[in-house]
């Protein structure tokens, strides 16, 4: 890669984890669902004007469409996972849960993709489990236990959810549609999911609105949702996957130091190993020698 691609796939990954303490910081006004609803559809709208504006199609038609709706479901589930889960554990040890999704993926692509695992990642999975109890250990004595392990599984089912969307695209979308769609499909029919999970679990919606909370929806719909991930797809076609890849092992590291820095989470001995030891399974899970 030259400098160009390391420093945007870095900037990505600062925008990644920064994300993290944001959703957190957007329940102290939305509730969690309604704000993971509201984030996909605006970003389904940028979606939309980027694909009129570059006369792309919008939606397939056939087996592609019902494949591109089941990509929405998973979608959908793992962000209502991910941001209800921020209301009971720290945005930092979210980063951490949730980026055990690529083993989730290698696991999946073992058995359902015949992608055979090799033996650095196998030694990945296993550093991604220590790093995950280390995790489950290392909780802030001021914290209430419950409470916090439920936001936990929330995590980890939302990393699950992840890594099934990645292998469902990967087995029936790719190749066969243009990488647009396959974030378009995502946004767009992930949208009925989190308004029905929202009018059945949540009662109220809007706690209060100011220019902050509004600031952090804008970041969470437009930066991410659809400015940063649409760079991402831009990179992946320009340079090798197995390289990009293993930077995304950075996003915890951000989403850890932004935590700690911007909503003061306490820093355990448990939290910092589990980080070391789950960045060095993702590391070791996407080196390629090639």
């Amino acid at each position: 890669m030259d400098i160009k691609g390391i420093l945007t796939v870095v900037v990505l990954t600062l925008l990644w984890g920064l994300n993290y303490p944001i959703m957190k910081f957007t329940n102290t006004g939305l509730s969690p669902i309604f704000t993971t609803f509201l984030r996909s559809v605006i970003a389904s709208i940028c979606g939309v004007i980027y694909c009129i504006i570059l006369k792309k199609p919008l939606f397939h038609r056939g087996v592609l469409l019902f494949h591109g709706i089941v990509v929405g479901i998973l979608f959908g589930l793992e962000f209502v996972c991910l941001y209800a889960g921020l209301l009971y554990t720290d945005s930092a040890r979210a980063a951490i849960f949730v980026y055990l999704s690529p083993f989730v993926v290698a696991l999946g692509a073992h058995f359902f993709l015949k992608e055979r695992l090799s033996a650095l990642k196998v030694i990945g999975l296993i550093l991604a489990f220590a790093g995950s109890s280390m995790v489950f250990k290392g909780k802030p004595r001021t914290t209430n236990t419950n409470l916090m392990l439920l936001g936990d599984i929330l995590e980890i089912l939302a990393a699950v959810f992840w890594g099934a969307t990645t292998l469902y695209i990967k087995k029936y979308l790719a190749q066969r549609v243009h990488p647009i769609n396959t974030f378009l499909y995502q946004l767009v029919f992930s949208i009925p999911v989190m308004l029905l999970a929202a009018i059945i679990v949540e009662d109220k919606w809007v706690y209060h609105w100011d220019v902050y909370i509004g600031a952090a929806v804008v970041y969470q719909s437009v930066i991410i949702a659809f400015a940063s991930y649409l760079v991402w797809f831009i990179l992946i076609h320009t340079y090798p996957v197995a390289i990009l890849s293993i930077f995304t092992f950075l996003t915890p590291v951000f989403g850890v130091f932004f935590g700690a820095v911007l909503l003061k989470e306490r820093l355990t001995l448990g939290l910092i190993t589990g980080l070391l030891l789950v960045c060095a399974g993702i590391y070791c899970n996407n080196y390629s020698k090639k």
